[in-house]
């Protein structure tokens, strides 16, 4: 008991720890964040909002929340430059440009020939290796998986 008891205490004193980057705590982007999800993201405006978002944006999920983070980070990233510090962290990673819908298009690319990869050995896997041999299922189940 005395053990399990420990163990919470750790995991408690642990997560108290983990708060987040530097940019998520930093109080202009969270003020930001807030401001513009009041101005842009409920009732009328979310309307404007949608009707002014590009086609491929809302196809690849972003929603204005999303937006509004994007743009605040910017806005806290341009106030940290502009005060000499060093550009910090939003989400655990390094703020991007974002190119068409995707925030890291280099980190996009790179999966999606990862995906392909796959794929191709995949293929060649079914090709190969008979179906009836013991792990054959549990390959492919694998293979299928995402984010080995």
């Amino acid at each position: 008991m005395a053990g399990r008891t420990a163990r919470l205490v750790l995991l408690a004193g642990a997560a108290a720890l983990a708060s987040g980057s530097q940019g998520d705590r930093e109080p202009v982007y969270r003020d930001c964040v807030l401001r513009c999800e009041e101005r842009n993201c409920s009732g009328g405006a979310l309307k404007h909002f949608r009707s002014r978002q590009p086609i491929y944006m809302s196809l690849a999920g972003w929603t204005c929340r999303d937006d509004c983070k994007y743009e605040c980070m910017w806005v806290t990233v341009g106030l940290y430059l502009q005060e000499g510090h060093k550009v910090p962290q939003f989400h655990g990673k390094w703020p991007f440009s974002r190119f068409l819908c995707f925030q890291e298009p280099a980190s996009a690319v790179a999966s999606f020939l990862n995906g392909l990869a796959s794929l191709v050995m995949l293929c060649r896997y079914r090709t190969s290796v008979p179906a009836s041999s013991p792990m054959y299922p549990t390959c492919v189940a694998f293979a299928w998986l995402p984010g080995r």
